[in-house]
């Protein structure tokens, strides 16, 4: 059976041995909702690599004292890959986050694409994209992963366009393409594009011409999961699914 996973912000001096206090709403929740016990083992990750195994050596409401068993530091995984998602209506957003951090994605960008029907503005931006750094934190947490995506600033269609010039492979989801999902091959970066509910404008798909626009199948997936599918697709040929 798989230990439970927390994170834990400073990993970077742990050794086998040292003792390191897991406290705030992650040490709460392992010991207060968990109820992880003296003597159980847990892993605790940074979301940068690092992955700590300890022995639980004392808990208390506000949280518990591990000590460590293993450190090992694992490797970001390569190709890189990061994913532009429209913002979509409602709670999808936060949908389309969780399955792609799920994947295994690096890296998503929220786009305020032309026909997007979701509109960040104002406080309702900070706080949608809180919402979106916070699902995909407990969705890595779910997936055990070592590394956490980055969940970046929401981007302009100018942001897109530059992010798919700079990469090995760029595509671009688009239902009237008839090209299908290219290998990754040698690349070490690929960025996807995920356009709204409404499509994507014909002006955005001309400034995205350093992408390769491409189709999944007959079959129209909604934008929050449309991403997952193609991250599927294009991993499949990747020495990170060999």
């Amino acid at each position: 059976m798989s230990l439970p996973v927390f994170v834990h912000p400073e990993l970077g001096g742990a050794t086998v041995g040292s003792l390191l206090s897991l406290t705030g709403d992650e040490g709460r929740h392992a010991a207060v909702v968990r109820r992880i016990r003296r003597g159980e083992q847990i892993e605790l990750v940074d979301g940068a690599g690092i992955r700590v195994t300890g022995e639980v050596d004392e808990t208390s409401k506000s949280g518990l004292v591990a000590r460590v068993l293993d450190v090992r530091y694992e490797a970001r995984p390569t190709p890189h890959i990061t994913v532009v998602q429209a913002i979509p209506k409602g709670d999808r957003g936060e949908l389309a986050v969780e399955v792609l951090t799920e994947i295994g994605v690096d890296v998503i960008v929220p786009w305020a694409a032309s026909r997007s029907v979701g509109v960040w503005r104002g406080e309702r931006a900070a706080k949608s994209l809180a919402k979106w750094r916070s699902t995909a934190r407990e969705a890595a947490k779910q997936s055990r992963r070592s590394w956490f995506p980055e969940v970046r600033e929401m981007a302009s269609t100018a942001d897109v366009a530059a992010l798919l010039a700079d990469a090995d492979v760029a595509v671009v989801l688009h239902e009237d393409a008839r090209t299908p999902i290219p290998s990754l091959g040698e690349a070490r970066t690929a960025v996807l594009v995920v356009g709204p509910e409404g499509g994507i404008a014909p002006e955005e798909l001309d400034a995205f011409a350093a992408g390769q626009a491409v189709r999944l199948g007959r079959e129209v997936l909604r934008t929050s999961t449309a991403g997952v599918a193609a991250v599927a697709a294009l991993l499949s040929g990747s020495p990170r699914w060999a």
